[in-house]
């Protein structure tokens, strides 16, 4: 059996994760086991922006989606940490994430990690395929109008 190794932050989920999820898993063959490693808070906050849902909420969802039979939550200050304990044979890289798959393979090997990176190239397109976009609509929303109703 196949280990394939999924990552990223999953801050609000969408279409475009499961989608991302079920394509790596697919990597794998027939019989593959999907472990996600989801990114910790402090991770999110040095690449991109702040989190709107916090790392133990994110993994808890990650590990509810059917095509996930094991999730993680990464390592704060050594990515390859992880890819060492859980030995993957394939590391799947988003179609939107912005990792260089040769640079990262040559990164992976200098580390002493034999495992193989793919791209999953299919992308689920709709008026809210990321998080930011999402954020962005709710930023946009008439929050009186939105909030009566919420609880």
């Amino acid at each position: 059996m196949k280990i394939v190794m999924a990552t990223g932050t999953f801050d609000i989920l969408h279409p475009g994760h499961g989608l991302y999820l079920k394509k790596a898993k697919e990597l794998g063959g027939s019989e593959a086991k999907l472990v996600v490693v989801v990114a910790r808070d402090s991770t999110v906050r040095k690449r991109k922006r702040v989190p709107i849902v916090d790392e133990n909420q994110r993994l808890e969802m990650i590990k509810m989606l059917k095509s996930v039979d094991e999730a993680y939550l990464g390592h704060n200050t050594d990515m390859f940490k992880i890819v060492k304990e859980i030995k993957p044979n394939i590391i799947a890289i988003g179609n939107d994430q912005e990792f260089d798959t040769s640079k990262l393979q040559k990164q992976l090997e200098l580390n002493g990690i034999a495992v193989e990176v793919k791209r999953v190239d299919d992308y689920k397109k709709s008026e809210l395929d990321s998080s930011c976009k999402i954020i962005k609509k709710i930023k946009n929303t008439d929050f009186q109008h939105s909030l009566r109703n919420c609880k």
